[in-house]
């Protein structure tokens, strides 16, 4: 295991500078004027940028201009982004615990409630339950989130007032962004609980409700639909017969040798659908007016925001490289073939 842990880190690297240079020959396409706000790290630097080129030899031969970048991209100067009008690293880093907040609080019932189900499903084939299961794996994937959103919305707040859009109610977000609040680790519901204000939790949990049980419901549906599909083929194998012509339990038979070799196309599609949350999800961001980067980024590529598109393209790309290092380390777990390839 620890030897196929390290084979994929050394692969890391390599991965990473492709997805760092694609992403740089992208921009090559902008002209050396557009590039140059890639550099800025103070907005009064726009006025000033021919010396901005000059310095950081924007027309030199592409391999200079990279390492250029890179170093730049190193040293933690982003650019400037005037959609969030901050530099794009403090963007990102006043964004993302908002957004990862909003994935993880959705990520643990998607994942649950996905793979039970679709556990359950398939071991009670066109039954009632399997009936069920399928409709609700078609219904809830089928409808765009933003039909589950606003439905949520006109339901759970226009006519019973219970759970609002945004982040914060206004009494909230100036407690929140006053001197008496001391922020943690920059997720509302962890830290009102730390600073001993219960009312604090309780409100960001108000706000996040209709975000998060909508990309629960949406999620969740194609996660059991795939996880239904994989026991449905595990179950026709030869070793399950076997196992269960020897007389173990049924629970024994699901749990031990079924569903542990149906996870791997759960494990894939679990984080894809984790770094989708992770990277942003725009559509729902947008809809309840919640304050996440990919909302952030949806604004900055309407308003042609170069540096904020570069980096959160950046940023996201690290996400997606990270979250499939993580897949490959859970497929060698579930299944100890892996390992040896």
């Amino acid at each position: 295991m620890t030897a196929y842990i390290a084979r994929r880190l050394v692969l890391l690297p390599i991965v990473a500078f492709g997805v760092t240079l694609l992403i740089f020959i992208l921009l090559q396409l902008l002209s050396p004027t557009m590039r140059a706000a890639l550099f800025v790290t103070d907005p009064r630097q726009l006025q000033a940028l021919h010396e901005i080129i000059k310095t950081y030899q924007l027309d030199a031969p592409f391999y200079i201009q990279y390492w250029n970048w890179m170093k730049a991209v190193f040293t933690g100067n982003w650019g400037w982004s005037e959609t969030a009008r901050m530099p794009v690293l403090q963007a990102i880093k006043s964004f993302f615990p908002n957004t990862f907040e909003l994935a993880l609080l959705s990520f643990i019932p998607i994942l649950l409630v996905g793979i039970w189900l679709g556990t359950l499903s398939a071991v009670h084939r066109d039954r009632i339950i399997d009936h069920l299961s399928r409709f609700f794996g078609i219904s809830g994937y089928s409808l765009p989130t933003f039909i589950w959103g606003l439905f949520l919305l006109m339901l759970f707040y226009g006519h019973f007032r219970w759970f609002p859009p945004g982040r914060l109610s206004l009494e909230a977000s100036l407690y929140v962004n006053s001197p008496e609040f001391r922020r943690f680790t920059g997720l509302l519901t962890v830290d009102a609980l730390l600073n001993g204000e219960f009312w604090i939790f309780v409100d960001a949990l108000r706000h996040l409700a209709l975000p998060v049980l909508t990309l629960t419901v949406h999620d969740t549906a194609l996660l059991v639909r795939i996880t239904r599909s994989s026991m449905l083929e595990v179950l026709r194998q030869d070793y399950v017969r076997t196992a269960r012509s020897k007389g173990l339990a049924e629970p024994v038979v699901i749990n031990k040798h079924a569903r542990k070799n149906a996870l791997i196309p759960v494990i894939t599609l679990s984080s894809l659908l984790f770094v989708g949350l992770l990277g942003g999800v725009v559509i729902t961001e947008t809809v309840f007016e919640y304050p996440g980067i990919g909302r952030w980024g949806a604004a900055a590529a309407l308003h042609l925001d170069i540096p904020a598109v570069a980096g959160f393209a950046l940023f996201f790309a690290t996400l997606t490289v990270f979250g499939n290092l993580v897949a490959d380390i859970l497929y060698a777990y579930v299944d100890p073939r892996i390992r040896l390839r």
